[in-house]
């Protein structure tokens, strides 16, 4: 597998109306935070993957899910508290019955 920052992801990020292709850009991306959002442990985790990517020659899938978690990580999801979703099909069907 081949190594370097300019290897391009699977499928670019996309972020504050840019898109982020290689590793490159996702690092420049990260390089270019304010400090006190540079420093969070999801960016240097983010950071930290990309270095790993780019230094081994791993899965680009790798540095993009590291970027991904960052870029996400105040996103809360909703869960259901009763625990599963409810079934809205009318009809058993045959294992069912």
């Amino acid at each position: 597998m081949s190594k370097g920052w300019g290897r391009p992801f699977e499928e670019p990020i996309e972020v504050d109306g840019r898109s982020l292709a290689t590793l490159r850009e996702a690092g420049e991306y990260i390089a270019a935070l304010p400090k006190r959002e540079h420093d969070a442990p999801e960016w240097r985790g983010a950071m930290e993957a990309l270095l790993l990517v780019v230094e081994r020659g791993g899965p680009t899938m790798f540095a993009r899910i590291g970027v991904m978690r960052a870029l996400n990580r105040h996103y809360d999801a909703e869960l259901n508290p009763n625990g599963k979703e409810p079934h809205w099909g009318g009809e058993n069907l045959k294992r069912e019955l």
